[in-house]
């Protein structure tokens, strides 16, 4: 009985073992994959470029007369006011020079009472036996003459009094100063250079380089749509966020720069007080500059996660006959890390699949459900702007 119940045992083992090892070589049923259809959606065309902040008003201080500096009346780095006084230089010496040009005046003045008196005499003389003509005739000349020398001097009272307005010097604009170059006690001349800058701040200049390649897609973009009022700009900042202000764009240049076969725009956009003493923007600051749409543009759009890549470019996986996956060769459009708009390659309507890729392989069956509600989501509206290409393009769904 032992021995029996040994080879019942064995044998009982063995076929346990073959079983386990025909169920371990059976084959797996498809792989369970995520489906969208790809349909048209409003997306936001946008393309991005560096530029730079520049102020709309800058204002190089510089002195007009050569005197010495007795007092700066100003904080250097904050916001002034057009007028405010900046510096103000020696006024002694052209104060003595504003009498003494004043006091020629009035001497001139008096001396012309008086020959105005003896022309009126010779005049009065012509009437009777003891006038003569030669007498009259000198004594007008000799009016007119001193006339003449009252308006010459009279102009250089007026000179006098702009040299001694020159000597205190005033914000021709609202903005912020920098810092002062001259110190009190030194002399400062015509030609002693800038003083200090005053650059205004609200609102601001943004410049950017487009390619000549992009500004002929620009223009054939948005043309026929309004032209500058067809696109707005929103900037990000060098921290990576998105500035709150948008604006608008104003100035395309008039010729290309040959080093860098690039034309320049320009636009403002506003740069209101954070507090008292803090913009967001700066003059010169660098910074990525988003060109968008004003209205959204129909495409037919994917998440940008189904779309694989290879040698030969862009490529999806669209639910075929016998829920087969088929791979399908696509060309995109402008895209964003959530959204990709495909320009060729699919139709709306097409079950694209988006999820479970990664054991997906060309004409094999696959289990298709419905993708996940992140995926829908990402489609509905909800994906925000972003880079899409190397080339800066990027685009946005309209909530």
């Amino acid at each position: 009985m032992g021995w029996a119940a040994g080879v019942v045992a064995l044998t009982v083992g063995a076929f346990g073992l073959m079983a386990t090892a025909q169920a371990q070589q059976a084959p797996a049923g498809p792989p369970a994959v995520g489906v969208l259809e790809a349909a048209k959606r409003p997306i936001t065309e946008s393309n991005e470029f560096l530029g730079r902040i520049e102020a709309v008003n800058r204002v190089a201080v510089v002195a007009r007369v050569t005197a010495f500096l007795d007092k700066r009346l100003f904080a250097e780095g904050t916001e002034i006011k057009t007028g405010d006084l900046l510096y103000r230089l020696e006024r002694g010496p052209f104060e003595a020079d504003l009498k003494s040009k004043q006091a020629q005046v009035a001497q001139l003045q008096a001396t012309l009472v008086n020959a105005k008196l003896t022309t009126d005499r010779a005049r009065t003389l012509l009437s009777g036996p003891a006038g003569q003509q030669s007498t009259y005739d000198a004594a007008l000349s000799n009016q007119q003459s001193l006339e003449a020398q009252i308006q010459a001097a009279q102009a250089q009272v007026d000179l006098s009094q702009i040299n001694l307005d020159y000597t205190e010097i005033h914000s021709p604009i609202d903005g912020r100063i920098g810092r002062t170059a001259v110190t009190e006690g030194n002399v400062v001349t015509p030609s002693s250079g800038t003083l200090t800058t005053v650059v205004s701040q609200d609102p601001m200049y943004v410049t950017f380089p487009v390619s000549v390649r992009e500004a002929l897609g620009l223009r054939e973009r948005y043309a026929t749509r309004g032209g500058f009022k067809a696109v707005v700009i929103r900037i990000r900042l060098p921290d990576g966020r998105l500035y709150d202000q948008t604006g608008q764009l104003n100035f395309v240049n008039n010729t290309i720069d040959q080093g860098t076969d690039t034309i320049l725009l320009r636009g403002t956009i506003p740069n209101p007080q954070l507090n008292a003493a803090v913009r967001e923007l700066t003059d010169n600051e660098f910074v990525s500059v988003l060109l968008e749409g004003v209205q959204p543009v129909e495409v037919l759009a994917i998440p940008r996660s189904a779309v694989l890549s290879d040698q030969q470019g862009d490529y999806v996986f669209v639910l075929g006959a016998d829920n087969k996956a088929e791979q399908r060769r696509i060309k995109l459009g402008q895209s964003t890390s959530t959204v990709a708009a495909v320009t060729s390659g699919l139709s709306a309507g097409d079950k694209v699949i988006v999820e479970g890729l990664q054991r997906v392989r060309p004409n094999q069956p696959v289990a298709p459900g419905p993708a996940s509600a992140l995926i829908q989501s990402s489609m509905s509206g909800t994906a925000d702007g972003g880079s899409a290409s190397r080339s800066g393009v990027g685009i946005g769904a309209k909530p």
